[in-house]
């Protein structure tokens, strides 16, 4: 007979439960590092909204937000041609607006009373006057090179509209690691080339490893590590105040934040939690910052950030 305690299967179990415990703790504070907002930085606390609103079906699959006033916003999904008008107040859908068919739409601007919709293959839809009943959209085939686009955001300063592409400009060594922001001119109707600025991923993972802490890695055939960053953007915004420019990348759970002249300032690691599928971005006038996320396995949701100076 062998003496000692005996090894009870519940005390096996108590023992991995607190292991788990333990793990799932250790997990929540790693978490909390890599996803702590930078609010003295950016002058938003992305680890905490101050409004939170779970969107109606419709908007499920919400791929687009633009301003109308303090509590209205034009929104898109991703399947359908309807520009939706949402009340952030009441929470519901006041109006909706069909202008094409089915179709891959990623983003809407405003500009003055016209309303801009970009479909993902840069074909631009332009509804000329939103302030009554709308008239039919009229569509330009921009040609832009990128297989996917799906930023778009109305420049105010120069009267124009930005469009950033998720896709890369083209084949090759030279183009894998690019991704491209082009403009659209108001005035001339017409795409402007060549793209306003090209991002180079290599150049924004030299900033993640010296300036960000918690960045994820990854591993290269090679065995070394660099920051595990696609770059992707699914959404472009200015803020109106800073003019900077926010870019999206939400397969990353990032937020890049550029100058004025397109130098990068911050990057913002974003928690998966809240921004599951981050794809719309816009700014009140004050520089309060909203950012639409699509349902996937659960509601879609609306994040208000209050711009603190």
């Amino acid at each position: 007979m062998i003496s000692g305690h005996v090894f009870h299967p519940f005390y096996s179990i108590g023992l991995l439960i607190l292991a788990a415990l333990f793990n799932c703790q250790a997990r929540l504070d790693k978490t909390a590092r890599v996803y702590k907002s930078s609010e003295q930085v950016t002058g938003y606390h992305f680890a905490k909204p101050d409004q939170v609103l779970e969107l109606p079906a419709s908007l499920h699959e919400i791929s687009g937000i633009a301003v109308m006033d303090s509590t209205t916003l034009a929104c898109i999904q991703d399947e359908k041609g309807i520009v939706y008008i949402f009340n952030s107040t009441s929470g519901q859908i006041i109006n909706q607006y069909s202008f094409y068919g089915q179709g891959d739409f990623e983003d809407i601007a405003k500009f003055g009373n016209a309303m801009y919709i970009l479909r993902s293959d840069a074909t631009l839809f332009e509804i000329a006057d939103f302030s009554g009943e709308p008239a039919k959209a009229i569509s330009y085939g921009l040609n832009i090179p990128a297989y996917d686009n799906e930023g778009l955001c109305y420049d105010a300063g120069k009267g124009r509209l930005l469009i950033a592409s998720k896709g890369n400009s083209g084949k090759g060594e030279e183009l894998k690691n690019r991704r491209d922001l082009y403009a659209f001119d108001l005035e001339t109707k017409s795409l402007v080339e060549p793209a306003v600025v090209s991002f180079d991923e290599r150049v924004i993972k030299k900033f993640a490893l010296e300036k960000v802490s918690g960045i994820p890695m990854k591993e290269k055939k090679s065995g070394e590590k660099e920051p595990d960053i696609k770059l992707r953007p699914t959404a472009i915004g200015i803020h109106p105040l800073t003019r900077q420019f926010f870019l999206l990348s939400a397969p990353d759970y990032m937020l890049f934040i550029f100058s004025a002249d397109w130098t990068l300032e911050h990057l913002e690691l974003l928690d998966p939690a809240l921004f599951n599928q981050a794809e719309g971005l816009a700014f009140y006038d004050n520089g309060d910052l909203l950012i639409s996320n699509e349902g996937q396995d659960k509601k879609a949701t609306l994040l208000r950030f209050n711009y603190k100076k």
